[in-house]
């Protein structure tokens, strides 16, 4: 295609986007604003449910036919099970496996530009038909040259190509959508809750990393050095000797995909456990290692199983593989610190705690009245926590209808908003989620979380403890150096270097030095008190030891000093 023409092409593309949006605008604009203005309330919510599937198809031909960042679009929509209609996102989930693969003479041109040689010299073997098709790339299998083969230890790899031109369509995509996004900033309903801009510009980011491979690579060895000494895990090699920016060559780890069921039943491998190790590896990306694969989508994971098997034709000898690094999310300290509120929170039925925990991470903003929410939150959690989606099921629909109209004007009327560096990892818990579920019937997130959040509660105590020791510490040390530069400053006064009567100076530091004793002694009796409150339940011994020998810093810190009160 001559420059002209993919000019021409791009144009074509971007107000075919824009256009697509202004006409979805209009019609969500004239539903939801206008005829509720003249009494039609009603018209709305009972077309709401055809409107919103019929826009689910009208986006999902137009993403398989323009692909690029609309497929990207379409995958994210498919996972938000939390925010969005299931006529949307029953109608996308295909998205993830409809993608039409690349003519492999083009994927030939591209892979021989970025490798500089042949694809017959660079591996001994290249399968045309691809593996896979994605909306970035699609990937081959190969087999290494008997040279690199001897080198990296490898032979069977597979080899991910990016689609020919795709930088040109990334860039239209994203001019298209920070446009859409300008012009979401002019409904208030849209703007008070979410910075679309920003947004944008997240995705735009993620994006850009994605079609970087060697990007990709590195992150998968980060990862990769993660789980290092988890046997749970598991992630390919990289042989960087056949990689570059559009071309990554990684060890073929291709297993059972994580939601085959009848196979992973067919090796002996019970799916249910594979939904609480997949759940509690995610944790551990989030809360331990702060950088979690934010497309945990069925493709992206296999389950790869053991030599061994155990009795009854069930085994515990298997892993989780996961692939694909190129979406990954970075968990700032201040977000995963508000994760872990939230998280203690939920497990505990605290109101009062998620209400703090969404404010620390930037949901709920500072100024909000949460008197009404912890009530809501408190109800919540007393009809419907602990709760598997198993059990949700069943209740009534009336029951949650009454619910959300009792509390969703109080919730609209806060201030909420979508803060930044969470697009991507609302789309991994939401993956995460209905992977577990879908692996589980029974599968119940109270249970999964309840557990991980007792040790980070274990692991906050034990911060909290060490906090106070480290103060108290602290503070012994300089009542100990105390003395001795006392008697230095005395010591000089003796020897006439200052020219004073030091009688009141003395009295006076004396009972500075008595003070500063009593004030560590407190410090000392409130840390021993709260780190034995604390301890009493993990480790009631010495919980109950610290409690009880508090009281002697206790007792020097109130009467210390009695009785010998002089004169001024």
């Amino acid at each position: 295609m001559t420059d002209a023409a993919a000019q021409g092409a791009h144009r074509a593309r971007y107000r075919r986007i824009l256009s697509f949006a202004a006409r979805e605008f209009v019609k969500i604009w004239w539903y939801e604003l206008v005829l509720p203005r003249f009494g039609m309330s009603s018209l709305a919510e009972r077309t709401r449910g055809p409107r919103m599937q019929k826009f689910a198809r009208r986006f999902h031909a137009l993403a398989i036919e323009l692909g690029g960042l609309m497929i990207k679009v379409g995958q994210f929509m498919s996972s938000r099970l939390d925010v969005l209609p299931p006529e949307i996102t029953a109608e996308l989930e295909g998205l993830q496996d409809e993608v039409p693969a690349v003519p492999f003479a083009d994927i030939r041109v591209v892979a021989e530009a970025e490798l500089g040689i042949p694809l017959t010299r660079a591996y001994s073997w290249f399968d045309e038909t691809p593996v896979a098709a994605a909306s970035l790339g699609q990937v081959h299998r190969a087999r290494l040259s008997e040279l690199d083969a001897a080198d990296t230890g490898l032979e069977n790899v597979v080899v991910k190509v990016q689609r020919p031109g795709i930088d040109g369509i990334v860039a239209v995509d994203l001019a298209a959508l920070r446009r859409v996004a300008r012009w979401l900033t002019r409904v208030r309903l849209v703007a008070d809750r979410v910075d679309a801009p920003a947004l944008v510009e997240e995705f735009a980011e993620t994006s850009l990393e994605e079609i970087d491979y060697l990007h990709e690579a590195a992150s998968a060895e980060r990862f990769r050095e993660n789980f290092a000494d988890d046997p749970r895990v598991d992630t390919p090699e990289i042989v960087w000797e056949r990689s570059t920016r559009r071309v990554l060559t990684l060890s073929d780890v291709t297993a059972i995909k994580i939601n085959d069921t009848e196979a992973l039943r067919a090796a002996g491998i019970d799916p249910a456990q594979v939904a609480e190790v997949f759940a509690e590896v995610m944790f551990d990306q989030v809360f331990t290692h702060s950088f979690v694969h934010a497309d945990p989508h069925p493709g992206n994971i296999f389950v790869t199983p053991g030599s061994s098997t155990g009795s009854g034709g069930q085994t515990d000898d298997w892993r989780l593989t996961f692939i694909d690094f190129g979406m990954m999310a970075e968990v700032p300290d201040s977000l995963r610190d508000g994760l872990r509120m939230l998280l203690i929170a939920v497990a505990a039925r605290d109101s009062r705690g998620l209400v703090a925990a969404a404010q620390e991470i930037g949901v709920l903003l500072p100024s909000a009245d949460t008197a009404e929410l912890e009530r809501a939150l408190k109800a919540l959690f007393a009809r419907f926590g602990g709760m598997g989606f198993a059990e949700l099921a069943t209740v009534d629909p009336r029951e949650f209808r009454d619910f959300a109209d009792e509390f969703g004007d109080m919730v609209r009327s806060l201030p909420l908003q979508l803060p930044e560096n969470m697009l991507l990892l609302i789309r991994a818990v939401s993956l995460t989620s209905g992977m577990c579920s879908g692996l589980d019937p029974s599968f119940n997130v109270w249970d999964a979380a309840e557990p991980y959040a007792g040790r980070l509660l274990r692991d906050e105590t034990g911060n909290v403890v060490q906090a106070f020791a480290s103060r108290a510490m602290e503070i012994a040390g300089i009542t100990m150096r105390l003395p001795k530069r006392i008697d230095d400053i005395i010591g000089r006064v003796d020897d006439g270097t200052v020219s004073f009567d030091t009688s009141r100076l003395e009295r006076r530091l004396d009972r500075l030095e008595g003070i500063a004793r009593r004030i560590a002694s407190g410090v000392l009796f409130a840390a021993m008190l709260v780190g034995g409150a604390l301890l009493v339940t993990p480790l009631p011994p010495l919980g109950i030891t610290l409690i009880c020998a508090s009281a002697l810093p206790l007792l020097h810190s109130v009467f210390a000093g009695v009785g010998r009160r002089g004169p001024r």
